[in-house]
């Protein structure tokens, strides 16, 4: 099991394993970063037996940016008939797992073999249960199979409390048909990946305010009045009229890199086109500035070093946060609902509570 297998978005194969490499050269872990372009994964090989264990020990899956999903284990070629018996016979050295999950790649090839993993759930789970490998728990870990073909699955271990919240950690989220644009997923996908699903009514409160910057037509904007938060929309374009009839949105024609309120909000959203480095701007000044408690912004990214245009951004947030003398959390992710893009997540922590 000394292999670190991670799904990814399509064509960001080689920030997975430049983030992984950088990891597991600073926690000292010795093997060696590998992916094909446009398979929607990567892995990393250990030179240790128990390298990847270590990794999964002392890394935050939640913390990564680029992997939607992570586990260790090894690659188990299948027979034609009786997958479930060699399977069996393979998993007698590992530990009795608390869940099942059957995973497939993010590309069209994963998508042909999203009918053959529902149809042998089935009859996996019952043989698993029988032979005592699978015992419904949260405290046990969770079992991963990655199939990348009928006759090859990725056998891999992960912990429920430390791996993608979704299996391949894609959400299952609805779009609202009443909501004008699809960017609306984005806002929200953020909040179940950054906020705890039990401090939702705490932080995404009705009797809160938030501003959206680059507003138009108002995709993130639906998402904080849906939370019953009065919004300050921010944009030149002109706004859904449904929003507007809600009574909970004010809209200003302004520029959204110049504007600021005249008092200190609950969130901040941002999803303008521009570029990172004036965006990470943006965010120090709101965040720094005390301007707002909580901020959601994306990041666009460039085509080339993508991963090392993040940390550099990243690293000059904190260290603009350190001169100021403020206490921030940053989180940042590429969430499944990102293209060319990250989502960073700020929060105030020396703040006196709403």
């Amino acid at each position: 099991m000394n292999t670190l297998f991670m799904h990814c978005r399509p064509g960001f194969e080689g920030e997975v394993c430049s983030e992984i490499a950088e990891h597991a050269a600073r926690l000292g872990v010795a093997g060696y970063a590998k992916a094909k372009p446009q398979s929607a994964c990567a892995e990393f090989v250990c030179n240790d037996a128990e390298g990847a264990a270590q990794l999964m020990r002392e890394l935050r899956f939640e913390q990564l940016i680029f992997p939607r999903q992570w586990a260790r284990g090894s690659f188990v070629e299948l027979p034609e008939t009786d997958r479930v018996g060699v399977l069996l016979e393979h998993l007698a050295d590992y530990p009795v797992c608390g869940s099942l999950w059957l995973e497939v790649m993010d590309t069209n090839d994963g998508k042909e073999l999203s009918t053959f993993c529902r149809k042998f759930e089935v009859p996996l789970r019952k043989a698993l249960s029988k032979a005592g490998r699978l015992e419904e728990s949260a405290s046990k870990p969770r079992l991963l199979l990655t199939f990348v073909s009928g006759r090859r699955v990725f056998v891999g271990l992960a912990p429920a409390n430390n791996s993608a919240m979704w299996p391949m950690g894609i959400p299952r989220l609805k779009f609202p048909r009443e909501a004008p644009s699809r960017s609306t997923l984005k806002l929200e996908e953020a909040w179940h990946h950054f906020i705890p699903r039990d401090q939702w009514d705490e932080r995404l409160s009705g009797d809160m305010t938030g501003v959206d910057l680059g507003a138009a037509p108002g995709g993130w904007t639906y998402q904080l009045v849906r939370r019953g938060m009065l919004v300050t929309a921010i944009d030149n374009g002109p706004m859904a009229e449904s929003l507007m009839d809600t009574g909970l949105v004010q809209h200003l024609m302004a520029d959204g890199f110049t504007y600021k309120p005249k008092q200190m909000v609950d969130w901040m959203v941002c999803d303008i086109v521009e570029k990172p480095a004036r965006s990470a701007a943006l965010l120090e000044t709101w965040l720094g500035e005390g301007l707002c408690r909580e901020a959601v912004v994306n990041l666009k990214l460039p085509m080339k070093q993508r991963y090392a245009e993040v940390r550099r951004l990243l690293e000059r947030i904190e260290e603009g946060f350190k001169a100021r003398k403020v206490k921030v959390s940053i989180g940042c992710k590429q969430l499944y609902h990102d293209r060319e893009e990250v989502t960073c997540h700020l929060r105030r922590l020396d703040l006196k509570p709403r």
